[in-house]
């Protein structure tokens, strides 16, 4: 260790438990965002996040983005919490330009021993990643290894990201999930109702104006007016791509579906979009091209509905039942399977529709030549070499059967394929 460096005995003589994994024999600190060197000893006694990231890689801009937000309202009143950035990035302008965003301290760019080090401990395959050590405990069983997903999931309230944090927010989420109903997901002390703007299928007498909720377009429709019915609650924002191109599906599959239950004489399907616009005009924007309902733009009860559903990407679809209940959080992808056919999304619906495209595969060709694509493309199932997929036309996902290539892994929804005849001169 470099002239003058120390590091803390605790009362057995041996070294910290932070120093022990965070400093060299050439280095005893850590950098701070002023550029000042801060000692490793002085995170002796504090909870510890080690956050695994790097620059190049969207989802940890993305991740990045929230944890500062949470660091900074959690120093502001327990200075007893540190996070220390341990890039992966691939040179050291990238390292300044990413850790220049960050509120927290990091391990020097050069120190690539202790990176190392600290991803084989810990196991690191993946990031982002945050690893968060309690203080002055030694046993490995304390470590908290998901926390990306504990913020994702829980926030602020997950703090100080022990175990025993976490084994408490798991029995509160059983609670609510077994105490769920749609109006305590949906509604709240300050507010019974949600938007709507275009809602002609509703009576006029349950709609009032809506004041100072920025939407000057928008009624009030009572949350009460949707109980009993079956809800698609809809994660999305006008700043997403994926939902982009999603939304205009789910408002033909939502049409399809209110059209026909109009038929029987039925209202039994709403969705209520739950935005995550950055500002009111987006969400106005937004909001104006849909056909249901939706939270109010900032609502309070939006993040506890993500919290709720751990929803970690959009475009998300959940579908609530009639008695409340959670049918399915993977709406979207029943969507993109069966259209308007999935409703009522029930696990009873789906198997029909599963046992349905077992029967029509039954006359499928077991090998077409596909337009566009030079290989034969063989007939798979989730039994025979099949699974989830994305599929290379439309661009949507598939699971159940596919056309596949066992040469390049493309495939295709057989409702995609475009056969043609084979010429050998394309082999």
């Amino acid at each position: 260790m470099k002239d003058g460096a120390q590091v803390v005995l605790n009362d057995n003589g041996n070294y910290g438990k932070f120093s022990h994994l965070l400093a060299s024999q050439d280095r005893d600190y850590l950098l701070s965002p002023t550029g000042a060197q801060v000692k490793v000893s002085d995170l002796e006694g504090r909870v510890v996040g080690l956050l695994f990231a790097a620059n190049w890689y969207p989802p940890c801009r993305g991740f990045t983005q929230i944890l500062v937000g949470i660091y900074e309202e959690l120093k502001s009143r327990v200075p007893q919490l540190e996070i220390v950035y341990v890039s992966s990035d691939e040179n050291l302008d990238a390292f300044n330009s990413f850790y220049g965003n960050m509120p927290w301290l990091a391990i020097p760019f050069s120190d690539l021993e202790t990176k190392k080090s600290l991803t084989r401990k810990y196991d690191v395959e993946a990031v982002p990643c945050l690893i968060l050590l309690q203080p002055d405990d030694r046993k490995e069983h304390v470590t908290v290894r998901d926390g990306v997903e504990l913020i994702y999931r829980y926030g602020i309230q997950a703090y100080p990201f022990s175990n025993e944090r976490l084994e408490q927010l798991q029995k509160e989420d059983k609670v609510k999930r077994d105490n769920q109903t749609l109006t305590n997901l949906l509604a709240n002390h300050h507010r019974d109702y949600v938007l709507s703007h275009t809602h002609t299928g509703l009576k006029k007498r349950i709609m009032d104006p809506v004041p100072g909720d920025g939407c000057c377009s928008c009624t009030q429709v009572p949350v009460a007016w949707l109980v009993g019915k079956t809800i698609g609650l809809y994660f999305s924002a006008e700043w997403c791509v994926p939902c982009a191109k999603f939304t205009p599906k789910l408002i033909s599959v939502y049409e399809k579906i209110k059209h026909e239950l109009a038929g029987k004489g039925e209202e039994d399907f709403e969705v209520v979009l739950i935005s995550s616009d950055r500002d009111q005009a987006s969400f106005d924007s937004y909001y104006s091209t849909m056909p249901w309902l939706a939270l109010p733009f900032g609502d309070p009860e939006i993040k506890n509905l993500v919290r709720h559903y751990n929803v970690q990407g959009i475009p998300w679809l959940v579908i609530i039942g009639p008695d409340g209940k959670t049918i399915t959080v993977h709406g979207r992808s029943l969507i993109n399977l069966y259209q308007e056919n999935a409703y009522p999304f029930t696990n009873a619906k789906v198997e029909e529709l599963e046992k349905q495209l077992e029967e029509e595969a039954k006359g499928l060709p077991a090998l077409v030549y596909h337009e566009g694509h030079r290989h034969d493309l063989n007939l798979v199932s989730d039994g025979n070499g099949g699974g989830p997929f994305i599929c290379c036309v439309c661009d949507e996902q598939g699971s159940s059967w596919a056309y596949q290539c066992l040469q390049c892994g493309y495939e295709v929804h057989p409702k995609c394929v475009r056969t043609v005849e084979r010429h050998d001169n394309n082999v």
